[in-house]
């Protein structure tokens, strides 16, 4: 589980965080994305075609899709059964890690506070995702805990951006970063995936330290 998700997540700079709320977009987005150097997708539970839509996604060649949102044990099944490769939480509680845990899925759960990631920690939950990132610290705050949790390697997303996913990145508790600017509404609206495809470009062209 620790293992996978380390490797999912170096797959790629960015993970789009993507809400999908017409299934004919899901593919042609997912192509589009993978296109352009992106090939993990967070597929978010926000809307009623959610599940749907990372099924079609799942079957994209090179796609690794995960279900973001995930707010109830339950669902983690749900998701696995329709092709997620893993999954991420705003948030977290003990029986979600334990579930998550459980199934032996990968799993990139939300956190806010040094304590949240040291419960984590505490169940070998080493990758996390900070979030909302700008609004708990930021950059301020993954630099605070690098040494003290220096055994963690994070996800921040929540006011992550083309402008400041490249400082995020030279952090060296860092590992990626997730974001939905580049599946901005108005292109998917318009099915404008060349436009996407060049987003996903400069995205997955941000550098990392190495």
């Amino acid at each position: 589980m620790t293992t996978e998700i380390e490797r999912i997540c170096s797959l790629a700079p960015v993970i789009p965080v993507i809400v999908i709320d017409r299934l004919e977009d899901a593919v042609p987005l997912a192509t589009a994305l993978v296109a352009g150097g992106l090939p993990v997708l967070e597929v978010t539970l926000r809307s009623p075609v959610a599940v749907e839509a990372l099924a079609a996604m799942a079957k994209v060649p090179g796609a690794v899709v995960g279900a973001g949102t995930i707010l109830e044990p339950g669902q983690i099944d749900q998701v696995a059964k329709a092709g997620a490769k893993f999954i991420v939480s705003p948030g977290c509680y003990p029986e979600l890690a334990d579930a998550a845990i459980a199934q032996n899925m990968p799993y990139l759960p939300g956190v806010a506070t040094p304590s949240e990631m040291m419960m984590l920690l505490a169940r070998g939950i080493r990758h996390q995702k900070l979030f909302p990132a700008t609004v708990v610290g930021g950059m301020d705050m993954l630099k605070a805990v690098a040494s003290p949790l220096r055994q963690i390697r994070f996800c921040p997303t929540g006011g992550v951006n083309a402008a400041n996913a490249e400082e995020f990145l030279a952090l060296p508790n860092v590992m990626c970063v997730g974001g939905s600017w580049v599946t901005p509404n108005k292109l998917v609206a318009a099915k404008d995936w060349a436009g996407i495809e060049a987003l996903a470009r400069e995205a997955a062209a941000l550098k990392r330290p190495a």
